[in-house]
């Protein structure tokens, strides 16, 4: 019988490529991780790693492996999954990752939801933008995360876990207010020259912007780097700068800002989840609470 933890060892190898890497994420020593990896060798009668020196790669039968790894722990979610749906009440913690710019407008309003309607349930809120989150959630450090996807990036979501649509966003332009009418006339272009807030990587907002941009035949002049965009147009009301931000935080811009939309594709906001955790219970609740709440938002 395959230990699984020694796979899970064995497929984070194959997405980080480093046994150093895999250490960090596990919080052990590398010494530890290599030690597992040849014990799930013996398990499994095959070289799954093939070393040279410091340099470690996937074997064809490490590779065959990695690959069922995710469908191994789908089932065991499933089974999980099963077992706590047998319970007539939906308790226990969930923990719920969330990106900064929904926690007032998506998860305050669904703990505070699931609160009310689930009194035996503890949703506990973790900020994580989406690269952190996705990573968390395959780790089991979060059950749900509240996540997005610009449409302009086509990034995929990774093997192992399940995305659904909550609603489509738009995203916009963030400029002093006298720079509303070129902009309106003449789109991002008219802005080739100024300074612009970004945020630091990785980021998806920050790869957004970029891809704007330079498909305006221009690479942004990054003077500023900020993660809370809200806190950002401070900078731009006083003229300094410019940027582009989802339209959830344009809402009531400080004055001397003008928001305006960008035509085309904007960002998808998601629930995110490990495959095979679609009737874990809380996990239910919490989505079935999202879809009421995302019309709101």
């Amino acid at each position: 019988m395959l230990d699984v933890k020694r796979l899970v060892l064995l497929r984070d190898l194959a997405d980080y490529r480093t046994v150093t890497a895999v250490a960090e994420l596990h919080q052990v020593t590398p010494s530890a991780v290599s030690q597992q990896l040849r014990a799930l060798e013996a398990e499994a009668g095959a070289e799954l790693v093939h070393r040279e020196g410091r340099t470690v790669r996937l074997t064809a039968a490490g590779s065959a492996l990695a690959a069922e790894c995710e469908h191994v722990l789908a089932a065991l979610e499933r089974a999980g999954s099963a077992v706590r749906a047998t319970r007539n009440q939906v308790s226990g913690e969930l923990l719920i990752g969330c990106f900064p710019s929904a926690l007032s407008t998506l998860a305050a309003p669904l703990a505070a939801a699931l609160c009310d309607r689930h009194p035996r349930l503890r949703p506990r809120i973790v900020e994580a933008e989406p690269e952190e989150a996705l990573i968390q959630l395959k780790q089991r450090e979060l059950d749900l995360a509240l996540s997005y996807r610009y449409q302009h990036l086509g990034t995929a979501i990774p093997a192992g876990l399940t995305s659904g649509v909550l609603f489509e966003e738009q995203i916009a332009l963030a400029v002093p207010e006298d720079l509303r009418e070129v902009t309106e006339r003449d789109g991002v272009r008219a802005l080739r020259r100024k300074a612009w807030i970004v945020t630091p990587e990785p980021s998806g907002c920050r790869d957004v912007l970029l891809h704007v941009c330079h498909s305006a035949g221009f690479t942004p002049r990054a003077e500023h780097t900020y993660r809370d965009f809200r806190s950002a147009l401070s900078l731009v009301a006083a003229g300094l700068a410019v940027t582009i931000l989802p339209m959830m935080l344009g809402r009531n811009p400080p004055e001397g800002v003008a928001v305006l939309p960008l035509p085309g594709p904007g960002r998808a906001i998601e629930t995110v989840i490990r495959t095979g955790t679609e009737r874990h219970p809380g996990i239910v609740a919490a989505i079935s609470a999202l879809r009421q709440l995302a019309p709101e938002a």
